[in-house]
């Protein structure tokens, strides 16, 4: 539970134009749920969708908070290596080995204190398929990622691959970063394929940072930090995951620009088990799809949460899902455009839905069990969709914080409002392309 000041917005002219039209239609159209977190600079991977400032007319259907067409490349998605011209490499015990050269690369085999290291030009391309490989070391990553333009990890179909980390990280691995991850990288990861990959860490599984893409593959992982880790961001498009974590299951951050640090899910089965955050990114948190199964502290954070689609079940024992202040560059707020989202909270001082400013319900299934199912600082409106408190279908939302402003919009806001919903929504932001290509 987070407590910052609330945010109430007076504005007499507005005021007027919301108590002069009381049916349900146009008090729909006030409280918004239209998103536009602030600018996003062209060099990110992903932009923020341009759409304008919300006021009294907007419309109820929130545009997406990402600009996902870039995302994920054609060879992304590619499940399978041409391995034709492909090199292949067996690992021994104590001989790490170093790539140099853009291809492709066949690893297998069973070894102890063994790095592979990815160490070529800039813009090399280097692909690693993993095909019954094994490696457990004491106090170094098993793949290290020194420099490349992009790496892919690609798991053989019908293939099992381990690899394992026992020990504390050693602190001469690089000179400029702190290697803590068991798969870990300092340019773009994408893994994908057929097969399994089981990591189990000391630290944190994987680690990028630049961005992490996954978009198919079978993956489990222990790790005592984040499962899986990003900088710019993690992306997933598909794939099988059984995460356990000490701390996030999936978290994205970047303490540099405070534009990026998304975690964006598209798809893929998650069963997630994390001592504090499910997902986490510290910019935008958006998910269009997959099915996702949380028992952790909080379910999912973010500045701006948007839930498009797909299935969410949280269990949690802090908050649900949670939009606060993690970004200077996004208005904070919650939104929930479409989905099945299923939130069972535990006895305390706990928040099923929590916006340490805005709170919108759009569309979607939403079923919560918990003493207080919302709690917002800015503006909460239920625009659409079906949501349920405690067993009861609701019409309103009920405000914990008793000071956020409740939404006259839609099919009811808090009574506790003292205006209704402006509607306003995170600053509109100019769209800068996604950089495509094979990154």
């Amino acid at each position: 539970m987070k407590r910052f000041g609330m945010s109430i917005i007076l504005c007499a002219a507005l005021a007027a134009g919301v108590f002069t039209g009381c049916s349900g239609a146009t008090s729909a159209s006030a409280a918004s749920a239209s998103a536009s977190p602030a600018i996003v600079s062209a060099s990110s991977t992903a932009s923020v969708s341009q759409a304008s400032t919300t006021t009294a007319s907007a419309t109820t259907t929130g545009a997406s908070a990402l600009d996902t067409s870039g995302i994920f490349t054609d060879r992304d998605m590619e499940q399978t290596a041409d391995t034709s011209a492909a090199k292949t490499i067996t690992v021994s015990d104590g001989q790490d080995v170093t790539i140099s050269e853009e291809g492709v690369y066949v690893i297998s085999g069973t070894a102890k204190d063994v790095t592979i290291t990815v160490e070529a030009d800039d813009a090399a391309k280097v692909q690693l398929v993993l095909d019954g490989v094994s490696i457990t070391n004491s106090d170094k990553p098993a793949i290290y990622v020194k420099s490349a333009d992009k790496v892919f990890i690609t798991t053989a179909e019908g293939s099992t691959n381990t690899l394992e980390v026992t020990g504390a990280f050693s602190t001469s691995i690089d000179s400029e970063s702190t290697v803590d991850g068991a798969i870990f990288a300092k340019d773009d990861i994408t893994l994908n394929g057929k097969g399994t990959l089981i990591v189990t860490s000391s630290d944190n599984g994987i680690v990028g940072k630049d961005d992490v893409k996954v978009t198919g593959g079978t993956y489990k992982i222990n790790a005592s930090g984040h499962a899986i880790q990003g900088k710019d961001s993690v992306a997933i498009a598909d794939g099988t995951f059984d995460l356990t974590a000490g701390t996030d299951g999936i978290h994205a951050e970047n303490a540099d620009d405070p534009t990026l640090g998304y975690a964006y899910i598209a798809g893929g089965t998650f069963t997630i088990k994390a001592g504090s955050d499910g997902v986490a990114g510290t910019s935008v948190t958006q998910i269009d799809g997959g099915t996702l199964g949380i028992n952790s502290a909080e379910g999912i954070e973010g500045t701006y949460v948007q839930i498009n689609g797909g299935s969410v079940s949280i269990e949690a024992t802090d908050d649900g899902i949670n939009a606060t202040t993690k970004s200077t560059a996004y208005t904070v707020q919650l939104e929930i455009n479409g989905g099945d989202v299923t939130v069972n909270m535990g006895q305390g001082d706990t928040d099923a839905l929590d916006a340490n400013g805005n709170l919108f319900i759009n569309g979607g299934t939403v079923a919560i069990t918990a003493q207080s199912p919302f709690d917002y600082d800015g503006q909460g409106a239920l625009n659409g969709g079906t949501v349920t408190v405690n067993g009861e279908q609701i019409t309103e939302l009920t405000n914990a914080m008793m000071g956020g402003q409740g939404g006259m919009g839609g099919m009811g806001g808090a009574p506790q409002g003292d205006m209704g919903s402006m509607g306003a929504a995170p600053q509109g932001g100019m769209s800068g392309g996604p950089q495509g290509g094979m990154r």
